[in-house]
């Protein structure tokens, strides 16, 4: 299987910025009830995402893929988060979650490094994320547990702090 490489510049309005790079590959078997032998399954696709992100106050910010590579008006015309499937918002281990839906990312003194890998999202096929926008938010991602109806649609992260739409990188 092909090897595809991604990256994503981020800037907002104030002095959150970063840069965010994508790599998918493929990694063995899917899981499955089955043993191998019964029962063939594609490999599993899994994207290492990792970067930094500069100028965040101290914590935890949500981060995620929105559906839409428009950033014309600021981050808000990004749309929602990217969610192909119609689902709720979720944590990232969650079976019900969106397809953008990363979690948080943790600031140290005013940077982020980002390092994941995630199974859902794809840089390939029908529900690839290139060319949509990568945002980082202004408050924690309650992944879906903050109890109200908002938490099921955003996690409650808040205001959008930079966003950068995600295109191919030379492998």
């Amino acid at each position: 299987m092909a090897t595809f490489k991604a990256v994503c510049v981020m800037r907002g309005d104030g002095p959150v910025h970063g840069v965010i790079h994508f790599e998918q590959q493929a990694s063995g078997a899917a899981p499955s009830a089955l043993p191998r032998s019964a029962q063939p399954r594609p490999p599993l696709l899994l994207i290492k995402i990792t970067g930094k992100i500069s100028d965040l106050a101290d914590g935890d910010h949500g981060f995620h893929v929105h559906e839409f590579g428009d950033n014309t008006n600021g981050c808000i015309s990004a749309g929602a988060h990217f969610n192909p499937h119609g689902k709720q918002h979720g944590g990232p281990a969650d079976a019900e979650r969106h397809v953008g839906d990363l979690g948080n990312v943790t600031a140290k003194g005013g940077v982020a490094e980002v390092d994941i890998v995630d199974s859902v999202i794809s840089l390939s096929g029908p529900h690839s994320i290139i060319g949509r926008t990568m945002v980082v938010h202004a408050k924690p991602d309650d992944l879906g547990k903050g109890g109200d109806n908002e938490s099921k649609i955003t996690g409650n992260a808040g205001p959008r702090l930079a966003c950068g739409v995600i295109g191919l990188a030379k492998c």
